[in-house]
Order: C-alpha cells, then structure tokens, then sequence
C-alpha cells in the first residue's frame, strides 16, 4: 500500500517538473526541472528495487548530463535571459506532434501482453550487467554507448554554436 502511494506521488512529480521543464521561459529553470525529473526517475527505479539503475540513473544523468547543461547554458547565455515565445502556428503543429506521439506510446503500450518469459531467470547480478555494459558481442551495450556518447557531444557543441552570441 505505501509503495502504491509512493509511487502515484512520484508519477505525479514527474509529471508536474516535466510540464515545468518544457514550458519555463527561463533556461536555466528549465534545466533545473529536468534535474528533479531525473532524480525521481530515480526514485522510481529505488522502489522496483532497481538500485543499480538507479544509481546510473543518478550518477550518469542527474550528476552528468544535468550539470554539464547547467554549464553549457551558463558559458553561452545570461542566467536572466527569457526564452523567445513561439507562435502560435509553431504551437499549434507541437501539440499536434505531441498528441500523436502520446497516442503512438499508448497504442503500443496496450497492445505490448507484458507476460514474463518462461523459463528464464529474471535476475541478473552486477557482474552479468557489468559485462553487458562494457561488452561489443549481440547482447552488448558498448557500442550504442559510444554512439548516444557522440551524438550527444555533437549536440553540444551545435548548441554551444547557435547559442553563442555574435559580438
């Protein structure tokens, strides 16, 4: 009963900063919101008990990614610089792309059956997922590691230039 509750407050917390994340006019907020959506994902790994996802979670995520926007934003703009409102058209077409791809989501989500495997142990240990993580053979994760890593660098680095003001 109290990890039901935990949860449903949890969920709720997601959602209200992730609202907050995506319609702050200031960027440094916006950034900040993402922070506590992070760690409450977080949270919701720890009650699954999913504590080492939860700690890459926090780690990688709410201590990497987070600060390093954090430091992005500060070296390319002021902290007091408001967003630029979009029109109403660019609106428009948002809430239709965000529509569809909600509907896409729970179209998939209630087709999914979510019945276990039978037959396969659910449970891995550290040293299985350690493996995975740090392996390139077909149940490896490295290599789209090292992919999403440099997609993410050449995001910065694009960002940092279009947001860089000219002088």
């Amino acid at each position: 009963m109290i990890n039901e509750f935990v949860f449903y407050v949890i969920a709720v917390l997601i959602l209200v900063f992730s609202v907050l994340t995506v319609t702050s006019r200031k960027i440094l907020r916006s950034a900040v919101f993402l922070l506590f959506v992070l760690i409450s994902t977080a949270g919701l790994y720890f009650i699954l008990n999913y504590n080492f996802l939860a700690a890459v979670q926090l780690t990688v995520y709410a201590g990497g990614i987070v600060v390093l926007i954090i430091f992005s934003i500060l070296l390319t703009s002021h902290v007091s610089e408001k967003a630029v409102v979009a029109p109403v058209k660019q609106r428009v077409l948002s809430a239709l792309a965000i529509l569809a791809g909600a509907l896409l989501t729970l179209i998939t989500i209630l087709r999914f059956s979510f019945i276990p495997n039978q037959g396969e142990d659910p449970h891995f240990t550290i040293k299985e997922v350690g493996e995975a993580l740090v392996s390139y053979n077909r149940d490896g994760y490295a290599l789209p590691f090292e992919v999403i890593s440099i997609l993410l660098l050449a995001a910065m680095i694009g960002a940092i230039v279009v947001a860089k003001k000219e002088k």
